[in-house]
């Protein structure tokens, strides 16, 4: 069976403030993760957390090459959202180890970006409590929503 998007899930993600890990994320600004993390920053007033291979900091926040390297969050604080900008192949890595730091990490869900498909990976995150919006950009979903 294959995964099939939850409005209501896109929704809550994309209007309640939030932290996100946004695993791809790095200060090259002609990225698509950048672009896109510039927005949910500037237009949704997110919190993003770069996670990227060189550790690359980015709007700010110091930037970490792994989930498992982010520091505990601090009291009543957590990350909400782990937003894959990685390649289909590489995102079953990426939302396991969303699954491993869930607990410690407070996560919530998994958005695999638009063209990022993994449905074993998908259901792996849905079978650990976490919410999977996957194959879609928050800056296409916002205004479908009547949300902007």
């Amino acid at each position: 069976m294959s995964h099939a998007n939850d409005p209501d899930v896109v929704r809550r993600l994309l209007s309640t403030p939030a932290t996100w890990a946004v695993v791809g994320l790095s200060a090259n600004t002609s990225r698509t993760a950048y672009g896109v993390s510039s927005w949910l920053v500037d237009r949704l007033g997110l919190r993003v957390v770069p996670v990227n291979p060189r550790g690359e900091s980015a709007f700010g926040e110091a930037g970490y090459r792994h989930l498992s390297d982010l520091p505990d969050p601090a009291p009543g604080e957590h990350v909400a959202v782990v937003d894959c900008f990685v390649n289909s192949r590489r995102v079953g890595e990426v939302v396991d180890e969303a699954i491993a730091q869930r607990d410690r990490l407070g996560i919530e869900a998994v958005w695999l970006q638009l063209g990022v498909v993994d449905e074993a990976a998908a259901a792996r995150a849905t079978a650990a409590g976490l919410d999977v919006v996957m194959d879609t950009c928050p800056k296409i979903e916002f205004p479908t929503l009547g949300l902007g």
